[in-house]
């Protein structure tokens, strides 16, 4: 029903005079029609967090790779994202997939969600996966990048030490790890569930189901592992 966060503990969602909604003058005829409430906090190992209830849906739609015909699902690559979550935040969870198996098909270890949380299981009909950014390796080694952004890259990428594990945001972070030290090894993770990001794959190697949270396509390096957004 709730959790407990260190994001935005000591602002203005934590203390409760955050503006939900103004009044028919908007924010300039300073009316406030909804105010935020104040946020019940709690100290965990010296470090205070707030706590945020859940959100409950009457319906989940998530899309899924594979279901069994008692409503187990399966994800691939990336696609897992926040789908678990949101198909356990629902009082329905309506799941389309890619291919319904019989019963006994799937094996309990390759299965992320549990049937008790899913109460539809639909087959998509010409099921297409779009992909946004289809980024592609050239294979060189080179990148085209504004100086004055390389200027702020290459600082950032100072930072990095030998054997980080390093969750690059979207935009110029994505770049950093072009220009870290000679000798510095980083592991990269991406927010949407993958640990051990490779580079941009080749025309070939395109797969809808492996695209980092900037939605371009990547590959994964040996030892790789994929998860749920939510633990990332």
């Amino acid at each position: 029903p709730a959790f407990f966060t260190r994001t935005a503990y000591g602002t203005i969602i934590h203390e409760g005079k955050n503006v939900i909604k103004y009044g028919p003058g908007g924010a300039k005829g300073g009316e406030v029609e909804i105010m935020s409430q104040p946020r019940e906090s709690r100290e965990f190992g010296g470090q205070g967090y707030v706590m945020e209830e859940a959100i409950t849906g009457d319906f989940a739609l998530v899309k899924a790779w594979k279901a069994d015909e008692r409503g187990n699902l399966v994800w691939k690559g990336t696609a897992r994202n926040f789908n678990p979550d949101c198909a356990r935040a629902g009082k329905i969870c309506i799941a389309e997939v890619e291919e319904i198996v019989p019963v006994g098909e799937l094996s309990p270890e390759e299965i992320h969600l549990p049937g008790i949380y899913v109460q539809r299981v639909v087959k998509g009909n010409s099921y297409e996966k779009r992909i946004e950014k289809r980024t592609i390796s050239t294979g060189s080694g080179e990148i085209k990048v504004d100086p004055r952004r390389e200027l702020i890259i290459k600082r950032a990428a100072q930072e990095l030490t030998d054997g980080m594990y390093v969750n690059l945001g979207i935009g110029m972070p994505t770049l950093v790890s072009n220009y870290t030290k000679p000798g510095v090894r980083i592991e990269l993770q991406s927010e949407n569930g993958l640990l051990g990001i490779g580079p941009y794959p080749a025309e070939a190697d395109v797969d809808p189901d492996l695209i980092n949270a900037g939605k371009e396509t990547i590959t994964m390096i040996p030892g790789s592992s994929t998860f749920s957004s939510s633990d990332s």
